[in-house]
């Protein structure tokens, strides 16, 4: 599963232009060596990480699914929503003014994250073969596993009446915080994956996009 913006980089704009990518046949040749790696993958995940972020199979699968784009049009929508909705909930805890707009906002940035939560998942299965817990991204899933559980809680708490307003504002900076400890480990395996980044074929040096 796939929650942070940065995944979109390192899975769709920073490969797809430098990468030579294997030709699948229509002998079904090629849908057996994807079969036969995945099943590698999820035997063996210690390797999986050892070589690196992606196999040669899985980049061929994840420029190609797309689902890869729905990620890259979901995660900065989301990123912009959490922006406005953190400076409505400081608002709120510092004058004590516009309760309504930040509750509302942080429903939206919940409701966004389920969405994208699914269809990482499925974006996950489309590259990796499985809906979470992929070797390559077990962490990023683990806490991402967090950031919807403290979205859930503040949704529930919202609508159910739980805890005063203030305490309410409190769990939703928790779920942000760990929001923005997600998206950092998409940093470090974005920049992970750009050091793994093959040269072009042409062997020229590739030009930087940081």
């Amino acid at each position: 599963m796939t929650d942070p913006f940065y995944r979109v980089f390192n899975s769709y704009v920073g490969y797809r232009a430098f990468e030579s990518r294997p030709s699948i046949g229509r002998n079904g040749g090629g849908a057996r060596n994807v079969r036969q790696e995945r099943g590698k993958t999820l035997q063996d995940p210690g390797k999986a990480l050892q070589d690196g972020l992606y196999s040669e199979a899985e980049r061929q699968r994840r420029d190609e699914t797309p689902w890869t784009l729905v990620q890259g049009i979901l995660a900065p929508i989301q990123f912009v929503v959490f922006l406005v909705s953190l400076a409505l909930v400081i608002r709120y805890l510092m004058s004590g003014e516009g309760f309504l707009a930040a509750s509302l906002s942080i429903v939206a940035k919940t409701l966004v994250l389920y969405l994208i939560m699914i269809t990482g998942s499925i974006w996950e299965k489309k590259v990796f073969g499985r809906y979470l817990f992929a070797p390559a991204f077990f962490w990023e899933d683990m806490v991402s596993m967090l950031v919807l559980a403290l979205h859930t809680l503040y949704l529930a708490a919202f609508a159910l009446g739980w805890f005063t307003p203030d305490m309410q504002m409190v769990i939703a900076l928790a779920a942000y915080a760990a929001y923005a400890v997600n998206a950092a480990q998409f940093v470090i395996k974005f920049r992970m994956a750009r050091r793994e980044r093959p040269a072009p074929a042409n062997g020229l040096m590739e030009p930087s996009h940081s």
